[in-house]
C-alpha cells in the first residue's frame, strides 16, 4: 500500500487494514444512446480511446494497487490490447460484465475476493476524473466505510408525477449530483449485496444507493467531485469532453536534480528549428549543458527554411549523420505579423502559413523515420490564443490552435511507433519575436525564455502524448531556483546568461521564436 493511515476507527472498532486498493472501471455501456456500432467507452477523444484515459488516471494513482476492467460483451479483447499498447501495469483483469449494474458488481466482488480491501467502482466514461478525487476517496475509507463524489447542483430541482407536473421542489442547498468513483471497504460492500441479495424487486445503478438502502445507518462520506468530471452518455457530450481534454493542460514532471538531467539526457540528440534566438536557443544552451548533442538550425543561422522540405531533410541528415541518432526534433520557429487580415497582402498571407503551420507539417514528415528509431518525440509550440482567435494577428491564433490538433492527431497515429507527440502552451514571454510585435513590456509581466525552456525539457524526458503543456509563470520562479547549471563535461558549473529575453541578439525577421500571445 502507498498510502498512510490518516484517521483511525470509532473508538472500540477494529482499525481499518486493508490488505490492497482495487479499482474496478465498469465497462458494459453499449452506446446506445450515442447511435454508435462500438461501445461508447471505445470512442475515442483528444486522440485516445475513452476507457483509456481512464485507465490512464487510476494507473497513475499512487493509491490504486490494482485495477479490474468489467467490459461490454464481445470487446474484452480490444480492452486488453489498449491495455498492452500503454503499458497499464496496474490491469490484473479484462473481463464481460454482467447483464446487469448488480450482477457487475457481484462479478467484481467475487474476482476481488475475501480479502479486507479498498474498493472504488468508477465509471469508465468518465474519462476527466483526478488523482485529487482518487486520493481522497482512499484516504476517506480509513475512517468511513462508504465513499460517494458529488457536486453542488447549480439547477433547481423539480419532481413531477406522472402528468409531468410539478409535485415538489427540494431545497437546493442539500441537494448535490452524484458522480464516480464510489468507495468502499470491501465487508461493508459485500454485507449490502448479501442484503439485497433477498429482495426480489432489488435493481440498482448505483453502489452507493445499494448501502444506503440496505445497511441503514451506515454514514456514506460524500466528497467534492469536479464540473470537469461528466459522464459520456450523450452526443454532445462527446464533443464537451474533447473540448475538456483541449484546455486541461498537462503538467510534466521535474527530475529531482542536475544530475538526474544529465543522467538522461547524456547521449541524446536534439534538432531544434528555430534554435537561434529566444525559447529555441535557451533550449539548445540548457540541453548542451546536461549532456545532449544539440543542433540548433533556423533561417538566419544556417539558411534552414522550416516550409522548405529539402531544408529539414538536410538539417535532420546532418545530426543522424554526426550522431547516429536523433531523440528529439523541436519546433519553436514562428511568425507574428500583427495587421487586419483584409489589409495583408498575399505575400504576408503565404509566409504567415508557411512559417507556422507548414513548417510543423515539414518537419513532422521528415521527422518520424528518424524519431520512430528512438521512440522519440516531436515538441511543438502553440499560444494561448489557441482556444480564442485574437484580433490582428487572426492567421497566428488559427495556426496555433491547428498545431495543437496537429499534435493531438499525430500523437494518435504514431501511437503503435511509440513516437510521443506534445505541444507547449507558455503564457507570454519575453522573446525577440514578441518585442518586435508588441514592444517593450514590463519584465515582470512576462514569462522567461528560459522558463518555458527548462519546461520543454521537463516535456522531452516525459512519458506524455498528446498533451498540451501550459508553463506559467510560476514556472519561471522554479526555473531560477536552478539557475546554476553544470558544464557538458559535469566539471565546473556555469551560470545561465543574465538576457533571457534575447534582447541584442537581433530578431530574425522572418523565423523567430515562438512566445507572443
Amino acid at each position: 500500500m502507498t498510502h498512510e493511515q490518516t484517521a483511525v476507527a470509532s473508538a472500540g472498532a477494529q482499525p481499518w487494514r486493508p490488505t490492497r486498493t482495487v479499482a474496478v472501471i465498469l465497462a458494459g455501456g453499449t452506446g446506445t444512446r450515442l447511435g454508435l456500432g462500438i461501445p461508447k467507452q471505445l470512442l475515442k477523444v483528444a486522440g485516445k480511446p475513452i476507457i483509456e484515459h481512464t485507465l490512464a488516471v487510476f494507473e497513475a494513482a499512487p493509491e490504486i494497487d490494482e485495477i479490474i476492467v468489467l467490459m461490454a460483451a464481445g470487446h474484452v479483447p480490444d480492452v486488453e490490447q489498449i491495455v498492452q499498447q500503454a503499458g497499464f501495469g496496474k490491469v490484473s483483469a479484462v473481463v464481460e460484465g454482467g447483464q446487469t449494474r448488480n450482477a457487475t458488481t457481484r462479478l467484481a466482488l467475487e474476482m476481488i475476493g475475501p480479502d479486507d480491501c479498498n474498493i472504488l467502482f468508477h465509471d469508465a466514461v468518465r474519462p476527466l476524473t483526478s488523482g485529487r478525487i482518487i486520493r481522497e476517496c482512499v484516504n476517506a475509507l480509513w475512517t468511513y466505510s462508504a465513499v460517494d463524489v458529488a457536486i453542488p447542483s447549480a439547477d433547481t430541482i423539480i419532481q413531477v408525477d406522472e402528468d409531468d407536473c410539478i409535485t415538489d421542489i427540494p431545497v437546493r442547498s442539500r441537494l448535490r449530483r452524484g458522480q464516480t468513483p464510489q468507495a468502499f471497504r470491501s465487508g461493508t460492500i459485500r454485507a449490502a449485496y448479501q442484503e439485497a441479495a433477498g429482495d426480489p424487486d432489488f435493481a440498482a445503478t448505483d453502489d452507493c444507493g445499494v448501502v444506503l438502502r440496505y445497511l441503514p445507518g451506515t454514514p456514506i462520506k460524500v466528497i467534492d467531485g469536479t464540473d470537469e468530471n461528466i459522464k459520456v452518455t450523450h452526443p454532445l457530450d462527446v464533443h464537451l469532453a474533447d473540448k475538456l481534454f483541449q484546455l486541461a493542460a498537462a503538467k510534466a514532471p521535474r527530475l529531482a536534480d542536475h544530475r538526474d538531467y544529465i543522467e538522461e539526457l547524456t547521449g541524446r540528440t536534439i534538432v531544434v528549428f528555430g534554435g537561434s534566438h529566444g525559447i529555441g536557443q535557451e533550449l539548445t544552451a540548457l540541453a548542451r549543458r546536461y549532456g545532449a548533442r544539440v543542433f540548433p538550425v533556423s533561417r538566419s543561422s544556417t539558411g534552414t527554411h522550416v516550409e522548405r522540405a529539402e531544408d529539414v531533410e538536410a538539417a535532420l541528415q546532418t545530426a543522424f549523420a554526426a550522431t547516429g541518432r536523433i531523440d528529439h526534433v523541436v519546433v519553436t520557429a514562428g511568425l507574428l505579423e500583427k495587421g487586419m487580415l483584409a489589409d495583408m497582402d498575399a505575400g504576408t498571407v503565404d509566409q504567415l502559413l508557411q512559417v507556422n503551420f507548414v513548417g510543423p507539417v515539414t518537419v513532422a514528415r521528415a521527422a518520424l523515420p528518424y524519431l520512430r528509431r528512438t521512440q522519440g518525440q516531436l515538441l511543438l509550440y502553440t499560444s494561448s490564443s489557441y482556444t480564442r482567435g485574437r484580433a490582428r494577428y487572426a492567421l497566428y491564433s488559427a495556426t496555433k490552435a491547428a498545431l495543437v490538433n496537429l499534435t493531438q492527431a499525430l500523437a494518435d497515429e504514431w501511437a503503435e511507433a511509440d513516437v510521443r507527440v506534445n505541444c507547449v502552451n507558455p503564457e507570454r514571454t519575453a522573446t525577440p519575436m514578441r518585442t518586435r510585435a508588441f514592444g517593450p513590456e514590463p519584465a515582470h509581466t512576462l514569462l522567461t525564455a528560459a522558463a518555458v525552456a527548462r519546461a520543454s525539457l521537463d516535456v522531452l524526458l516525459s512519458g506524455l502524448t498528446g498533451q498540451v503543456i501550459d508553463v506559467r509563470r510560476a514556472d519561471d520562479e522554479e526555473a531560477e531556483s536552478m539557475a546554476v547549471l553544470p558544464t557538458q563535461a559535469g566539471g565546473e558549473r556555469a551560470e545561465r546568461p543574465a538576457d533571457q529575453s534575447g534582447a541584442g541578439r537581433g530578431p530574425d525577421q522572418v523565423e523567430a521564436n515562438h512566445g507572443a500571445r
